[in-house]
């Protein structure tokens, strides 16, 4: 497993942006997919973006496609999640996860590390 902890969440105001950091400890990220997962209050955690730099692309939710960019910075050891044109449905806790390289048939398949969360508020 590989320690994390995301960075960057906050209060917002709709159409806003925040740059979310995600740190690991201990392990190189890019021997590892990471992906950023959300818990908004009352609700199920929900994928959001995945990155996996062996096959050279990213997913991501319908719910942000187009509004999150999920992208790598090897040489600092960090993941990102870049959200614009925030919306208030999009306050949660947002998490990161590392997990096996390659492809998945669902969000959670391969993954075996977590993160703490950090809160994102999008106020109306």
């Amino acid at each position: 497993q590989v320690q994390l902890v995301e960075s960057g969440g906050g209060v917002v105001q709709t159409g806003g942006s925040l740059r979310l950091s995600c740190a690991a400890s201990g392990r190189t990220l890019i021997n590892y997919a990471v992906s950023w997962f959300r818990q908004a209050p009352g609700k199920e955690r929900e994928f959001v973006a995945r990155s996996d730099w062996s096959a050279g692309r990213a997913s991501y939710a319908d719910s942000v496609k187009g509004r999150f960019t999920i992208s790598r910075d090897n040489a600092k050891n960090l993941v990102y999640l870049l959200m614009n044109s925030l919306k208030p449905e999009d306050t949660a806790v947002y998490y990161c996860a590392a997990g096996n390289l390659g492809a998945q048939t669902s969000p959670y398949e391969g993954i075996h590390s977590w993160g703490r969360g950090t809160l994102v508020t999008v106020s109306s």
